[in-house]
């Protein structure tokens, strides 16, 4: 080679050094969303159940220990420092905030109280008793949770059993619906032991459960007017509701060996499966909660699709619903991880900005701290994940936030198992009915966006867990942020 050539070649290795493209770490949940916790005033403790949000930019945070406080630059900190007041006081560990026209509502253990700052100073002045149609004897277990108002102008309240096994108070492992005049409907049987209660985009009625008696794992069910959800516990309270409820359900089997849900669906009509379970231990042991992202895009790209607190592991879940042949399902997709504290109180306002609050006390939470409020902000800058997971006769549809790299769609990259668990009185169940599925791709779409997969057998009554470990975003080469999918298949399409 002669020395220009040498020069030459040296010059375009310099060139090609200096231009190559800097691949930096793979992609992380802060690129995307960021957390900033906001502090308490000295010495309080704001074991935080349920945020409402006030006129004026005000946020309101009611506590375990019988709080509710209200919260001023809670959007802007810390560029505004946080201002709290003491709004009220002396309450029954209240579980769930409400405002309609003027009056901020609270749902206690005991009762539903509204509540209003007459004279300016911050502070309630005014304490009414809206309705305490349903009874507590003391025991520990026996909160009660509150959702906003619905469409309808009702709180829906779901009332946790006593002890955590039987219904020793009147309504107790039932849903309630009270309207703003206290008139108050029972309106759904079959609870154990709720986390929270919320509605999806359409203004369906959703609470979590958490595993238990007749629970083989924490789930989000749909609370359909007289429904039974399972645990039959509560059901002897059936003759005080009047006929508001439906009939009394038939018992399912009290065996040594439990039943299956979706073989119970054919004996007990009333019987609504979980929409979205929540395998135990692998993604959560407490989900609280339920909110829509209503944001219109403004907290990224998963507008109308529903997210659930986890106070154990303390995370964020999303979730997509769907109905089939008139019943909810879906998949349970993780989301957000990381907070400070359980998270048990969770909104997201109209500009895209999502409050949790939280406590650790009683069972425990990764996050460590004993409580916590903190603000979750969308970057701006989409992650790649799968957006839907569509049931399909023979299969399912994903759906992608970017689009995907097509050659890395092969059956190779997607692995699936599926299974259910035990219906029983006993406290849970494991993993059972085992099913591996084959996953075939049979279709991508042009513009990446989706695609189909075929499995073999889809199996009803089975949670379907997708592993999608090797599949790339197109032109990027980095992998889904979260490559887990958990699919409840209630019911298969036709």
């Amino acid at each position: 080679m002669t020395q220009p050539s040498l020069l030459l070649h040296s010059a375009l290795l310099t060139v090609a050094f200096f231009c190559a493209p800097s691949f930096a770490e793979e992609p992380s949940q802060a690129d995307y969303y960021t957390i900033t916790p906001i502090p308490a005033p000295d010495g309080a403790v704001i074991e935080g159940g349920s945020i409402e949000l006030l006129p004026g930019g005000k946020i309101a945070v009611c506590t375990r220990r019988g709080q509710i406080w209200t919260l001023e630059n809670g959007f802007t900190y810390p560029d505004k420092n946080a201002k709290w007041t003491l709004f009220a006081e002396y309450l029954h560990e209240p579980l769930g905030l409400a405002w309609k026209d003027g009056w901020l509502y609270a749902v206690q253990r005991p009762e539903v109280t509204r509540m209003k700052d007459e004279d300016g100073d911050g502070r309630a002045d005014i304490f009414e008793t809206v309705s305490d149609a349903w009874g507590i004897n003391g025991n520990y277990h026996e909160y009660t949770f509150g959702s906003r108002f619905d469409k309808d102008g009702n709180i829906w309240a779901p009332l946790c059993l006593t002890g955590s096994f039987t219904a020793s108070s009147l309504y107790r492992g039932w849903v309630l619906r009270i309207n703003e005049d206290g008139e108050m409907t029972p309106t759904a049987s079959g609870v154990r032991s709720p986390g929270g209660i919320g509605f999806n985009a359409e203004g369906d009625v959703f609470y979590t459960d958490n595993q238990g008696a007749w629970n083989g794992s924490s789930s989000l069910k749909w609370v359909k007017p007289e429904s039974f959800q399972g645990n039959p516990n509560g059901n002897i309270w059936y003759d005080y509701a009047d006929g508001a409820a439906g009939e009394r359900p038939v018992d399912p089997p009290y065996t040594d060996d439990g039943s299956r849900t979706v073989t119970e669906r054919e004996n007990i009509p009333e019987l609504i499966p979980p929409a979205v379970i929540f395998p135990h231990q692998k993604v959560g042991n407490s989900p609280t909660v339920v909110e829509a992202d209503m944001s219109g895009g403004k907290f990224g790209p998963f507008d109308g699709q529903t997210f659930v607190g986890e106070q154990t592991h303390s995370k964020i879940h999303r979730v997509f619903l769907e109905k089939v042949n008139g019943i909810y399902q879906g998949a349970m997709f993780p989301f957000l991880e990381g907070f400070q504290s359980g998270n048990i109180g969770l909104r997201i306002s109209e500009d895209g900005k999502l409050f949790t609050s939280g406590s650790n006390r009683g069972w425990g939470a990764r996050g460590g701290k004993t409580f916590a409020f903190e603000r979750v902000d969308w970057t701006g800058e989409v992650p790649f994940e799968i957006h839907e997971m569509r049931a399909l006769s023979g299969g399912f549809e994903l759906t992608f936030t970017k689009p995907i790299d097509p050659t890395s769609a092969t059956d190779a990259s997607f692995k699936m198992e599926a299974y259910t668990y035990i219906y029983q009185k006993a406290y849970g169940s494991p993993e059972v009915d085992q099913v591996t599925p084959t996953v075939t791709v049979t279709s991508v779409a042009e513009d990446g966006l989706s695609l189909k997969l075929k499995v073999e057998p889809l199996t009803k009554g089975h949670v379907h867990e997708l592993h999608a470990e090797g599949l790339t975003e197109e032109g990027a080469g980095n992998g889904l942020l979260h490559t887990a999918a958990y699919y409840t298949l209630n019911e298969i399409p036709e």
